[in-house]
């Protein structure tokens, strides 16, 4: 009988621990992301950029980098030893380089460039409106209360987006550096100011194509927030362009 007792017991045991490892798999399984689904797009001038599936949305996740529009005109070109004057008088589409001689961040333009009805965009791809850039975070995560007010929004959303352990986005303890999650990968590229003057280093900024009255919306990252700034601005500032597919 006792032999019995001890059989049913060691039976009871094996078919804990099965259950157990069982329930493990099935919370890492729920716990696992789903992997990253990439792509790439090229420009007119044979640039090639690196895409991400983001929720329903194909974007960029490489800032544009294009000097002529899509008919092959070019886009005019202020160079960092003009004066600053030369940017804020701008009234027609116009690109700079975030650094000279060095392409990974991408360009500014201004929204007049963004706009144009020559299209600086690949081909199939298009400058997101704020609705579409509403879209990529809610996807993020950020609570549908949030979506529609202005200034800086959400709570964590900015490090789903931001290079993974990348040292330029980290100031502090206090603000974690992010995964990346998204795939998004965006870099501290900066902007150029309306009157020309460089703008935040740390920092990252995005035309919208959508217009508030005569100014422009964005989005915008900074080093010293976890969340995702949006507003409106003049049209002569100098932000970078992430594109989404039409």
């Amino acid at each position: 009988m006792r032999e019995i007792n001890i059989y049913t017991k060691s039976i009871a045991y094996i078919l804990f621990i099965i259950i157990a490892i069982t329930a493990c798999k099935k919370a890492e399984l729920k716990n696992e992301k789903m992997p990253i689904e990439t792509g790439t797009v090229s420009d007119i001038q044979g640039h090639t950029y690196n895409t991400v599936k983001i929720g329903d949305q194909w974007w960029m996740s490489e800032n544009l980098a294009v000097t002529v529009y899509n008919d092959s005109t070019p886009i005019i070109e202020v160079k960092s030893s003009d004066a600053d004057s030369v940017w804020a008088n701008k009234t027609i589409g116009a690109f700079c380089k975030v650094e000279d001689n060095n392409m990974r961040y991408g360009l500014y333009y201004n929204w007049f460039a963004a706009n144009s009805i020559k299209s600086l965009a690949p081909i199939g791809w298009h400058i997101p409106s704020d609705d579409e850039w509403k879209t990529l975070e809610q996807e993020l995560g950020m609570n549908s209360s949030d979506i529609d007010k202005t200034a800086w929004r959400g709570t964590i959303e900015r490090n789903k987006i931001i290079e993974k352990n990348s040292y330029a986005w980290s100031t502090s303890v206090d603000v974690p550096v992010g995964d990346n999650e998204s795939g998004f990968s965006a870099m501290t590229a900066g902007c150029r100011l309306f009157n020309g003057a460089d703008g935040e280093g740390k920092s990252a900024y995005w035309w919208t194509s959508s217009l508030n009255a005569n100014e422009a919306w964005y989005r915008s990252i900074t080093s010293n927030h976890t969340n995702i700034f949006r507003y409106h601005t003049y049209k002569t500032y100098g932000f970078c362009i992430r594109c989404v597919k039409n």
